[in-house]
């Protein structure tokens, strides 16, 4: 909402959030998350309505349209309670906590999410969207907040009763995670779940809504490249080209939405997500290694330059999220009339457009069109053909009203595009990427990082803020260690050498295991779960795992892969519930029981020999492998490793050492012979 002359500003007006300030002239007497709030609830003996969400967030827009600005439901809230809003991209502590407790109390969860609690931030009332007055059998605001009023005054007992058992078992559940010992057949398990849920006609699991899922993709390369399970394979390629043809990708201006509404891909929900557009890179890379099809290099490479082009900083760093609605519309901005691309390209470009993106009079949505190729791809030739047509139109849309961008800078986003970059720098051999990553990567350790190392997880507007999460953290260690794959900067390897360890003083459970969701500098809440569950982003445990076990490789520090073991069969009892749903989890503990290749290069970085066994690497997709470069003579970080100490060159010549499955293979310079030791091993 906007200022206007009958509105006043609540205390919102003072955060950086862009969700916050949407909300920031809202007639609800908003408090940020502060003890001040609980204080005042404490004092005027009120319950706490508290109402999280996401400034790109459709539904939370139309709860904020319906209620938040609406005057009646202003006065129920400002006179029976103290009302609480939260970014959940800022605090994703407080929103996991609360969330968990929704989907206890309810069975589902999402955003809006809406919670009442007693001033000791116990919840007894848990929800999603709620309308302002009941309809459709939903219960509305208008409805609930003063039945919910009255049971504080008259039934207080129960309202406290409640709110103790839930809050008892929320940390029962937390605390009491069941550990087994994980065995090798998990893998097949989790294969053949995601097998039986997996859409033969259209690609991608289950039917509608529809998720893109890349972690269900990377983990089913790596069962692949183990297995030589072909269906695997397939599963992957049938949801990445489908995927690429629906109207889930953004054909003009590159980028994939968050899901697809429907079955098929086309319809999606228009909001494109940071996290979404990095993971999904990632995986169309991985794809192009193992199979060499141009489709997916392309796919990544505009993946690449929409968000090198729209979802960057001036400062290199990479923003959040853009919205689904413009003008009020979810999807204006994307969505186009056959009369208009005519009018635009002319008869015949504006026909053969129309043709080839299924664009018709009718429409295929709501009476206008989304460009989409499901009825069928169309070859090189063809896409170079098109290009300037396709340019035209992307230089026209650019005139229309943009939807909302959120452009806080998180952590945790940034080292998963960071990650993304610096694998496509590789495999695409295009060091535009790397450069950019470098830029975005020395941006976050510059303005994201406090005076004592310690990481901080959101930057807007020049402030950085709230202690870094558990999550932050695993993702830019993750991310450093691609940069070093990328370019062999060992400077990076060392910053996630201290990032990790950092890691463990604030976040490692000495107890059990596993890392906790926040830091033990951080605020305190109801409880401090474990994340583990692989959502629409890996978990924290699941990223931790991996990260683990590769510096472990790296640094010969074996009290790092002891802790991955530790936490692999903590977590073990729960991932046997239901595998599918720990996909990069179970990609992660391959690493502990199929350790991959260590490659080794002994020579000049610029030496064409050291960038032929470069090409010969980055072109295989050897996802377990860790590559290590030793140039020698500088005292870097590198040469400090002591595996590394004895390899040297071999008739003054790059030379490879590769290891593999506990084995070390005899050093070759001949990029032939080392073509073959890949192949045999």
């Amino acid at each position: 909402m906007t200022a206007n002359a009958k509105t006043k500003a609540n205390r919102l007006i003072n955060e950086k959030s862009p969700y916050l300030l949407q909300h920031a002239y809202n007639p609800v007497n908003w408090y940020p998350w502060c003890e001040e709030a609980f204080n005042r609830a404490k004092t005027e003996d009120k319950p706490v309505f508290l109402s999280i969400g996401y400034s790109t967030c459709h539904w939370c827009h139309v709860m904020e349209r319906e209620s938040f600005e609406d005057q009646e439901v202003a006065n129920l809230l400002n006179k029976d309670f103290v009302s609480i809003k939260v970014d959940r991209e800022e605090r994703p502590d407080i929103d996991t906590i609360y969330m968990d407790v929704c989907q206890a109390m309810t069975g589902h969860g999402g955003w809006p999410l809406t919670i009442i609690m007693t001033p000791d931030k116990k919840p007894f009332f848990a929800a999603t969207y709620l309308p302002k007055n009941s309809r459709q059998g939903v219960n509305g605001l208008v409805q609930v907040l003063p039945r919910i009023h009255q049971l504080w005054i008259t039934e207080r007992d129960m309202v406290l009763n409640s709110s103790d058992h839930i809050s008892d078992y929320i940390k029962t559940r937390d605390e009491n995670i069941s550990s087994s010992v994980i065995s090798s057949e998990i893998f097949a398990k989790a294969f053949d779940q995601l097998a039986s849920n997996f859409d033969e006609v259209y690609g991608g699991f289950g039917r509608a809504p529809k998720f893109p899922s890349p972690h269900n993709l990377l983990y089913l390369m790596r069962y692949y490249e183990l297995q030589g399970e072909v269906k695997a394979l397939e599963m992957v390629e049938k949801t990445l080209q489908s995927m690429y043809q629906g109207g889930i990708y953004d054909h003009i201006g590159f980028g994939f939405a968050r899901y697809s509404t429907d079955r098929y891909w086309l319809v999606p929900h228009f909001e494109k997500m940071l996290y979404d557009n990095a993971l999904l890179a990632i995986a169309y890379l991985e794809a192009y290694q193992l199979t060499g099809k141009e489709l997916y290099a392309r796919a990544s490479r505009e993946i690449f330059t929409y968000i090198l082009r729209d979802m960057t900083s001036p400062e290199g760093a990479f923003y959040s999220a853009e919205d689904a609605d413009s003008e009020g519309v979810e999807g204006k901005f994307y969505v186009w009339t056959e009369e208009e691309i005519i009018s635009l390209l002319g008869e015949e470009d504006g026909a053969h457009f129309c043709r080839l993106y299924d664009i018709s009079k009718d429409g295929n949505f709501e009476d206008k069109n989304i460009p989409n190729l499901i009825k069928g791809m169309i070859d090189e030739d063809a896409r170079q053909q098109i290009e300037p047509v396709r340019e035209m139109l992307f230089n026209y849309r650019e005139r229309r009203v943009h939807p909302h961008k959120d452009d806080k800078i998180l952590m945790a986003w940034n080292g998963m595009m960071i990650a993304a970059l610096a694998v496509g720098a590789r495999v695409l051999k295009d060091h535009n990427y790397l450069k950019a990553a470098e830029k975005a990567t020395a941006f976050i350790l510059d303005q994201m990082r406090r005076e004592d190392g310690r990481l901080l997880a959101r930057y807007r507007d020049q402030q950085a803020l709230y202690p870094a999460y558990a999550l932050d953290y695993v993702c830019m260690v993750w991310a450093l260690i691609e940069l070093y794959q990328a370019g062999f900067n060992s400077r990076y390897l060392e910053i996630a050498v201290e990032l990790n360890q950092d890691l463990i003083t604030y976040f490692w459970d000495e107890g059990q295991g596993g890392v906790f969701l926040y830091g033990q500098d951080g605020e305190q809440l109801l409880t401090r779960p474990k994340e583990i569950y692989d959502g629409a982003i890996p978990s924290s445990n699941s990223l931790m795992i991996m990260n683990f076990l590769r510096l472990s490789r790296i640094s010969g520090d074996i009290s790092l892969e002891q802790k991955a073991e530790q936490a692999i069969q903590l977590f073990s009892g729960k991932i046997k519930e239901h595998p599918a749903a720990y996909s990069f989890f179970l990609a992660s503990a391959l690493n502990y029981f199929h350790p991959g290749k260590e490659i080794v290069i002994v020579g000049d970085k610029q030496d064409p020999a050291s960038l032929g066994f470069l090409d010969k690497i980055n072109s295989r997709f050897m996802p377990r492998a860790l590559v290590l470069f030793k140039a020698g003579g500088d005292n870097e970080f590198i040469d400090r490793i002591p595996f590394l100490q004895e390899m040297e060159k071999i008739d003054n010549q790059a030379t490879v050492y590769l290891c593999n499955k506990n084995t070390c293979l005899p050093p070759i310079n001949s990029l032939e012979a080392f073509n073959q030791q890949l192949m045999q091993n």
